[in-house]
């Protein structure tokens, strides 16, 4: 018996090492709690990131001012459910364009993801411009990163005063502006910063500007990381995309490890990191990228910049932090161009972009809806004649005012004619509701049927003078019927 209880003792000590040792140890990194005072930095990711940020947001804010043809070229007019690019005049029905558009965007991004990480995050998103562009502000009004960190932790006094109602007076000032630029492109642009800035906008107009106003100058203001480290969906589901090949920014542990301060040209068994912590001064969302692929790194590139910048005064080889892929990093060879991700998303992008070229070159320019006259199926005028009445609502989907000519069509041998006149002028974007009377002839029907079908035509033609179709041509036709006694 006491030979069983030891060796059930062994089993059991065998037991909890062989779990122990399947366990993956987890390391908890803590998320700074205070606020982040981003160090400066300069360099080649840097001067990439501040021209593509300083493009996107000239974009923004210039596009709602560009007219094409006497009008605002990209507008989405909520009020007239219209939306207007350049020469592409899009209805409600004609939505699904957009959605392929913006499922294309989707995929495009996650193509780029495969292959670049978080590329668009550090380089194109709106709220990392608009971030640096309010840590732009207030670097200009209370100092460097050491100057904010000692205002923080000063007792309040004029001075800081100053500094601290100039900084948000400027923050809302570029919020407000970042409002108007964004009801811009669903209002006219012009006539928007008039009302906003003389404060004769109306109720709702007003509303809406300072509604996207206030949500611009808390995340960019006061949020900031935290947009990104908890509000974002794309920092969720990235790790999704990425795999081995995938270039993100990263730390050659092999090369830097271990880390140690050290003066220049001393030689010294330690790796080439000296420690010197600029990776995280400089990192926007507070982490040290040392620690390992996380899913709060933007790739932003400003770690790289300042490594690169450190590896320089040391004599040191650059990029011991770097844009590079985990298999880079093992030494293995490069990868074939095309994985089977990257392959299924350039799939699916392309055939969004099939679609959206689809729905483009099927795209009318009219629109026609015929109701019957439900009162009367007919009317009978003397002993021949048989007339029935319709609505026609026509609507020019263009940004042009434009002649139509309607005409009717049958695969019966009956000549049916239109009473009302065929031809109709209509304004741009507007609808028409034109009554229209058919009439036929007893004596031509060959058939005992009490109704034939009718198919109406709406042809737009070059004016009313010249009634040849217009090239290319625009035509929509719609069927209806046409009831006898």
């Amino acid at each position: 018996m006491p030979n069983s209880s030891a060796q059930v003792t062994s089993a059991s000590q065998s037991s909890n090492k062989f779990k122990a040792s399947q366990r993956i140890d987890v390391v908890q990194i803590a998320t700074p709690s205070a606020k982040i005072h981003v160090r400066e930095q300069k360099g080649v990711f840097q001067r990439l990131r501040q021209n593509s940020n300083t493009l996107l947001i000239v974009l923004f804010f210039s596009l709602p001012f560009i007219n094409y043809q006497g009008r605002q070229a990209i507008l989405f007019d909520v009020t007239e459910q219209q939306f207007f690019f350049f020469n592409i005049t899009l209805w409600p029905q004609d939505f699904t364009v957009l959605a392929w558009f913006f499922m294309a965007a989707a995929f495009a991004l996650f193509f780029v993801t495969v292959y670049w990480g978080r590329v668009w995050c550090g380089f194109l998103c709106p709220q990392t411009a608009w971030t640096f562009m309010y840590m732009w502000v207030e670097a200009k009004v209370e100092g460097n990163h050491h100057h904010r960190t000692a205002l923080d932790n000063a007792p309040w006094s004029l001075s800081k005063l100053r500094k601290r109602v100039t900084k948000h007076l400027a923050w809302m000032l570029f919020a407000l502006l970042t409002g108007c630029g964004f009801i811009g492109y669903f209002m006219p642009a012009r006539e928007l910063y008039i009302d906003i800035f003389t404060l004769s906008s109306g109720f709702w107009t007003g509303a809406w500007v300072w509604f996207f106003a206030i949500c611009t100058y808390v995340n960019a203001g006061w949020m900031r990381e935290m947009m990104c480290l908890h509000c974002c969906p794309y920092s969720r589901f990235q790790a999704v995309m990425f795999d081995a090949n995938t270039k993100t920014v990263s730390y050659d542990t092999v090369r830097g490890e271990s880390r140690g301060p050290r003066k220049r040209a001393e030689k010294t068994e330690l790796g080439d990191c000296v420690d010197c912590n600029l990776c995280v001064d400089v990192c926007p969302t507070g982490i040290d990228i040392r620690n390992g692929l996380q899913y709060e790194c933007i790739n932003c590139g400003a770690c790289v910049d300042a490594c690169n910048q450190t590896m320089a005064k040391f004599g040191y080889a650059p990029n011991l932090i770097s844009f590079t892929s985990e298999n880079q990093l093992k030494g293995q060879p490069k990868p074939s161009k095309l994985s089977l991700k990257a392959l299924g998303y350039a799939s699916a992008l392309l055939i969004m972009i099939g679609l959206i070229i689809i729905d483009l070159s099927q795209l009318s320019h009219i629109q026609l809806n015929v109701i019957r006259d439900r009162q009367t199926l007919y009317r009978e005028v003397g002993d021949d004649i048989v007339e029935n009445s319709y609505q026609l609502k026509i609507r020019n989907k263009t940004q042009q005012a434009a002649a139509y000519r309607i005409a009717i069509n049958s695969s019966e041998a009956i000549a049916f004619t239109l009473v009302t006149d065929a031809v109709v002028m209509i304004k741009a974007g507007e609808q028409l509701d034109y009554p229209v009377t058919v009439r036929g002839h007893l004596s031509q029907l060959t058939s005992d049927s009490s109704q034939h079908i009718l198919q109406f035509s709406v042809t737009q033609i070059d004016s009313v003078a010249n009634p040849i179709p217009f090239e290319p041509i625009n035509q929509v036709m719609q069927n209806s019927r046409f009831f006898w006694p």
